[in-house]
């Protein structure tokens, strides 16, 4: 179907693998568009049924129990983002020449010849954060945005509704981009790789190159982390448009074609007249919320993608202070005898705690969960000297218990042997026990939450109800 807008789907056959939040519209819009559309789903329950009986009223065809056959006629494969490459349908299908898409590869397609221009956005952590930041700044400049793509907006209403936007904010994670190969953004940021999702890629070189692919025709900038030399390397490796920049961000000062910071104040050498000699400034340190390292990370990522737009100076400035993060990252619940209460229940991997501990001195550390596979060592090794206790729950604990004696054998762990619900509040209570004023008890638990809670969202309401117990 080449790599170009596609106009004409009327009688195509497209094949859409699976149902869910990106399945379900992928569908409706093929079918309204003259495609004979199949659906194939693994699952057959509850849900899957009602959703499939509400495409087969539309005349869809589903399949449900059976998402290995490829359906014969199949012309195009149109994919949720989460379901594996190495899928017998997959490997059906290019085994017969047919190309697959997921649902950002489909939105891309379908834009118009005058749609808004992509700042895309991906990286290991710190995504969802930088997106809202850039549409904050975005709107700050009069512009007409939203956050699209893996958070708010889905990107099949943001191109095809009535709605008219100047440009989108788009998150996009490494599952989104495997499947997006003809993706060209005016402008992207990767901000950072760690080790995440292997199970699904096959390798960390495998998971890189993913993210990388965000890179791929930048008209205007491609903007990397200074201080995570594999994105700057996956820069390097990208093919762009012709007079495209690589823009670099950085905690430190800032050379020319970065953005940095000089005494408390975020400064932009890459979108001034003489770089090298010249510098704007952007905004105060103390106008990123809340001002941990890696938020101001984010920040000037966000920073760096809206100045490739052309955006002011005094838009970044008042779209970073207009700018509240969503809950349970890096949140502060409340102060109880001189000791600061913090939820980052957000914090569901490695690489998200450590920034989250690198942002306190003093700290009494919750953490533990279903560690999906993850070590703890590193993550253990460099943030040793900031611990003065840590309290353990989940299914996954004994692993940080481990990397404690190994690390960190001096500063004292409580071991709560449990995974029901309840054991938040007691994880609180020991917390409370070991920490004196002046220090942080943060919740950042470097693991996934579903063994004892629904979702991280749950986990951070119940250790926010049990700190505001503590003050009652």
């Amino acid at each position: 179907m080449g790599s170009g807008q596609v106009t004409d789907w009327q009688g195509k056959h497209v094949t859409v693998a699976g149902l869910g939040v990106s399945g379900v519209p992928a569908a409706e819009v093929l079918h309204a568009r003259g495609a004979i559309v199949t659906v194939v789903n693994d699952g057959d329950d509850a849900r899957a049924r009602e959703q499939a009986a509400g495409l087969e009223a539309l005349g869809v065809t589903v399949r449900l129990g059976d998402g290995a056959t490829l359906p014969e006629g199949t012309e195009l494969i149109v994919t949720a983002p989460g379901w594996k490459p190495d899928k017998p349908l997959f490997q059906a299908a290019r085994a017969a020449g047919i190309e697959i898409w997921g649902d950002v590869e489909l939105a891309w397609r379908l834009r118009g010849p005058e749609s808004a221009p992509w700042l895309a956005v991906t990286g290991t952590n710190g995504k969802t954060t930088t997106v809202q930041m850039l549409t904050s700044i975005l709107k700050a400049a009069g512009l007409r945005t939203a956050a699209v793509g893996n958070i708010g907006v889905s990107l099949l209403d943001a191109v095809l509704g009535d709605e008219e936007y100047d440009v989108l904010a788009v998150e996009l994670s490494s599952y989104q981009l495997h499947w997006a190969p003809s993706l060209r953004a005016h402008s992207a940021a990767v901000l950072n790789l760690a080790p995440d999702h292997l199970d699904w890629h096959g390798s960390m070189e495998a998971y890189a190159k993913d993210k990388g692919r965000i890179y791929e025709g930048n008209r205007v900038a491609c903007v990397y982390n200074v201080a995570d030399k594999l994105t700057e390397e996956l820069v390097r490796e990208a093919d762009v448009e012709e007079g495209c920049r690589a823009v670099g961000f950085t905690l430190g000062t800032p050379g020319p074609s970065q953005l940095g910071v000089v005494d408390g104040i975020l400064v932009d050498r890459a979108f001034v007249e003489n770089r090298h000699k010249n510098a704007q400034e952007l905004a105060e340190v103390s106008d990123v919320h809340p001002p941990a390292p890696h938020n101001i990370a984010n920040a000037l990522a966000a920073a760096a993608l809206a100045r490739a737009f052309g955006v002011p100076p005094t838009a970044v400035r008042d779209g970073l202070r207009n700018f509240r993060p969503d809950a349970h990252r890096i949140a502060h619940v409340a102060d109880v005898d001189g000791v600061a209460y913090i939820d980052d229940s957000k914090a569901t991997n490695t690489h998200a705690a450590e920034a989250s501990l690198a942002s306190y001195e003093s700290i009494v550390w919750i953490a533990g969960g279903l560690a999906k596979g993850a070590t703890f060592d590193e993550l253990v090794a460099k943030s040793a000297e900031r611990l003065r206790g840590v309290v353990l729950i989940g299914a996954d604990r004994a692993l940080i218990r481990e990397a404690l004696a190994r690390h960190a054998p001096e500063v004292p762990v409580v071991d709560l042997d449990r995974t029901d619900t309840g054991a938040m509040l007691a994880a609180v209570q020991e917390a409370r026990r070991l920490a004196v004023e002046g220090d942080t008890v943060l919740l950042a638990p470097a693991c996934a939450s579903m063994d004892m809670f629904a979702n991280y969202n749950k986990r951070g309401d119940a250790f926010a109800q049990a700190v505001r117990g503590l003050g009652a």
